[in-house]
């Protein structure tokens, strides 16, 4: 399994020549589309997430792909194919096993309007929580970790990797941060990965094999 990132929250998983893509949202404009993609992630609804620019150029390449969101998703979404998923469901697509957790968009302010937000586990291996700090059910090899939102604290994200213990974590939503911010987040958040023995890296620039 390849993983690769782009951008801000996007990211593309490669398994045996088949590939899905993960929130290709407005702020991942470097992504770089495969011509084998058999299912498109979407977490929510929000632009740096989905951009109905990405996805347009993913199914002019990809005709026979589809979309896989909550039903508040989907229903923004009627010109693609698409497949409503909910929290608990389970699905095989080809070469992937997807699960998808959690429900909720983290809060952001408490008079704001809250949000359909689901995690999702990929190959019972890795696992992006979208914009939320879902805790998963079962054991998580590599872990997306969002690093830097209005939605967050850095101590949640201490908090959120010292609970789910992954053998591996990469940075993700992160596109808002300076090169001077990422490396000070990198510094913070390495240490607290070093103590639970996670393997903490950043595949901005290099795909992570697993």
């Amino acid at each position: 399994m390849k993983i690769t990132k782009f951008g801000h929250a996007c990211f593309v998983v490669e398994n045996d020549n088949k590939s899905l893509i993960v929130d290709p949202g407005e702020y991942s404009s470097d992504l770089v589309i495969p011509d084998n993609v058999i299912g498109i992630v979407i977490t929510h609804e929000h632009a740096d997430h989905m951009t109905a620019a990405h996805l347009q150029q993913i199914f002019d390449k990809n005709p026979e792909t589809i979309v896989m969101a909550h039903p508040d998703v989907a229903a923004k979404l009627t010109e693609f194919k698409t497949k409503i998923v909910n929290a608990g469901d389970k699905l095989t697509m080809d070469n992937f096993t997807l699960e998808f957790v959690g429900g909720k968009h983290a809060i952001i302010a408490e008079s704001w309007p809250t949000f359909a937000n689901l995690g999702v586990m990929i190959n019972e291996r890795l696992y992006y929580p979208g914009d939320s700090f879902t805790v998963p059910n079962k054991p998580v090899e590599i872990l997306a970790l969002p690093v830097a939102a209005p939605w967050l604290k850095i101590s949640e994200t201490f908090e959120f990797l010292q609970t789910v213990k992954p053998q591996r974590a990469f940075p993700t939503h992160d596109a808002i941060l300076s090169d001077i911010g990422k490396a000070m987040v990198d510094r913070m958040v390495s240490m607290i990965a070093k103590n639970i023995d996670t393997t903490y890296e950043r595949i901005d620039t290099k795909p992570l094999e697993a």
